[in-house]
């Protein structure tokens, strides 16, 4: 059987540190034949280190030598250039967010019905094997509908300092849709991804913009700082149900926290630590598991659920429809904030 033939469009961080490495590791059944990026050196760069044959500048010359293409471009970009590889016969896996607004990830839907080929997006928490654990649990009906979630991605004066994390002109903000949107994807998916109806949100760039910065992952100019880097949500749902949110690059608190809690019916779990918590046989009983089955690396995980659905094998397991109700969350929690308008779903 041929090998799938893997583009990557957009040579930076997360493609060095995670795509090129992941995919490099399925030689048996796919092959990364280019890598693109608009400086030709850093596509040069990544190309030499990873043995990659080509490296070129124009993502439009990659479709004819790939079936499949990775897009780490900044979040600007990732509408476009995923509607124009569909259109040209590609599969897409497209790193997170899905794109910059709703109305974006629309069209991007769009072009994957129209070319009937894969559109899958990176949000790789749900890779992780507390997330698959939570979900098997779930979906046996071990805690019931879960009606109340809770989820935090905080950090500790870890403003990205680099790259274009802040830049809102290219990315569309700042914690919310480059951190928090992984764990507000992972709980609106272990939730079901029930219907939203109402959202009421706060963002804040309040610390980013003092001066005499503590910050431990890089410098920043904090005149021109724009971004949110602090965010609180409320999230209602069509079931009933509701997320309690909040996200930060650089909160004032004690230590780095990633947690997500659900509350069901008849009992709740808890992610980072995993842990499920049932009241039952007239006892409060918390169970934490011994041993979790799944890839301890994430990344490999993803990638290979993204080749075995190119390959007919299996479904990717974030759909973009799902994707794109996170995007279309962002979008109300950032508007919410701006205006004190609720949108209305």
């Amino acid at each position: 059987m041929r090998k799938l033939r893997i583009g990557i469009i957009g040579a930076g961080g997360i493609a060095q540190s995670r795509h090129i490495p992941a995919f490099l590791k399925f030689s048996d059944n796919a092959t990364i034949t280019a890598v693109c990026d608009l400086n030709e050196e850093t596509a040069k760069r990544a190309a030499d280190q990873f043995g990659i044959q080509k490296s070129i500048t124009n993502y439009k010359d990659l479709f004819s030598e790939t079936d499949a293409v990775v897009i780490c471009t900044p979040n600007k970009f990732h509408s476009e250039i995923t509607v124009a590889a569909l259109e040209a016969g590609q599969h897409v896996l497209c790193e997170k967010p899905m794109a910059m607004s709703s109305q974006e990830c629309e069209e991007m839907a769009k072009a994957r019905d129209r070319s009937g080929k894969v559109l899958a997006i990176a949000y790789h928490y749900r890779f992780m094997k507390e997330a698959q654990a939570a979900k098997k649990l779930i979906l046996a009906n071990e805690i019931g509908q879960p009606f109340v979630a809770r989820a935090r991605a905080m950090r500790r004066r870890k403003v990205p300092g680099w790259g274009v994390f802040t830049d809102k002109e290219l990315q569309g903000g700042g914690s919310l849709i480059d951190y928090g949107c992984h764990l507000l994807d992972l709980s609106l998916w272990l939730m079901g991804n029930p219907k939203e109806t109402e959202v009421i949100g706060s963002a804040y760039n309040t610390l980013s913009k003092m001066p005499d910065q503590v910050n431990l992952w890089g410098r920043f100019n904090h005149k021109t700082f724009n971004v949110d880097d602090h965010v609180t949500a409320c999230i209602k749902f069509a079931n009933g149900a509701s997320l309690l949110f909040e996200t930060s690059w650089s909160a004032n608190i004690e230590g780095d926290e990633e947690s997500v809690s659900l509350s069901g019916e008849y009992g709740g779990i808890d992610l980072f630590p995993f842990r499920m918590n049932q009241s039952k046989h007239g006892m409060l009983l918390n169970t934490q598991p011994e041993w979790l089955p799944g890839e301890d690396d994430y990344a490999l995980a993803q990638t290979r659920n993204f080749i075995n659905t190119c390959l007919g094998r299996e479904e990717f397991i974030v759909k973009a429809e799902e994707a794109l109700q996170t995007t279309r969350i962002i979008d109300a929690i950032y508007k919410n904030s701006e205006t004190g308008e609720r949108e209305q779903f």
